[in-house]
């Protein structure tokens, strides 16, 4: 139950840093609409009570604190640059990490399972973090990368939709981020030697009048860029906060790619 500090911080600050407005919310709404996929696929694969797993950029915590109860005689290793969402506390088997992944490194064969969750599409080292994290694991171990896969913006039965995912795909873009990388997953895993690669997917849903719609936090977090950068209008925002409370409007802008390989057992030699 250690907390350990970041020495670099390059996403410290920006559209997705942990001091953001409404950080918590965005994260909060993303655990509202994904755990449930997420858990899913964790179940099925053989993770045991004794597991060591390590959860790269942990958000809020909610899959964290899943896996140090599913692991009760394992730890979880819960990184992220910023912390200030995560509860070192929670659990006894649950080291709480402030660190930067695309500079942090563990001892090979350090882990059961590592699992990572709307992260990487975001870092420029994406496909070399993916290649550390397997020498990461333990022979037999696992590697779980769920990221998104947004559909094409002008496909959206809503002209208004059109506008604000184009914007809202373009600032993250500019930012970096690779929204469609996902569909890249199971190869990139299975030529960094994984092998049982397979893969599964999530529709997101945006619209149908919920309450707890995912989309008006990340498209909230991201108006002011868009706003600054002239792709959208305060008449548009208001117009879309109204379009999702109405039931008849229903939406698929994304789908979750989840995949997951094993390191084979073989490998135990090689380290």
């Amino acid at each position: 139950m250690t907390q350990h500090p970041a020495t670099t911080a390059p996403y410290r600050t920006g559209l997705l840093s942990n001091q953001a407005p409404n950080e918590r919310e965005r994260l909060q709404s993303i655990q509202n609409s994904v755990d449930a996929f997420t858990i899913k696929v964790l179940q099925e694969l053989p993770i045991e009570a004794s597991s060591h797993c390590l959860e790269l950029g942990a958000g809020a915590g909610s899959i964290a604190y899943w896996l140090a109860a599913r692991c009760p005689q394992g730890r979880v290793v819960a990184v992220d640059l910023d912390t200030r969402h995560l509860d070192a506390h929670h659990a006894t088997n649950l080291e709480v990490q402030e660190a930067d992944i695309t500079s942090e490194d563990y001892a090979p064969g350090s882990f059961h399972l590592i699992h990572a969750r709307y992260l990487l599409c975001h870092l420029p080292q994406r496909d070399e973090v993916i290649a550390r994290a397997t020498r990461w694991l333990a022979p037999g171990g696992w590697l779980v990368v769920e990221e998104p896969y947004h559909l094409p913006a002008d496909t959206s039965p809503s002209p208004l939709v059109q506008r604000v995912l184009a914007a809202y795909q373009r600032t993250y873009r500019d930012n970096g981020a690779d929204m469609t990388w996902a569909r890249s997953l199971p190869s990139l895993l299975a030529r960094n030697a994984l092998s049982q690669v397979s893969f599964a997917g999530n529709l997101g849903c945006m619209g149908g009048g919920t309450t707890k719609d995912r989309w008006l936090p990340l498209i909230t977090q991201a108006a002011p860029a868009m706003l600054a950068d002239g792709l959208i209008t305060e008449a548009d925002l208001t117009e879309f906060t109204t379009l999702l409370k109405d039931p008849a409007f229903i939406d698929i802008p994304q789908v979750t790619i989840a995949a997951w390989g094993r390191r084979p057992e073989e490998a135990a030699s090689t380290h």
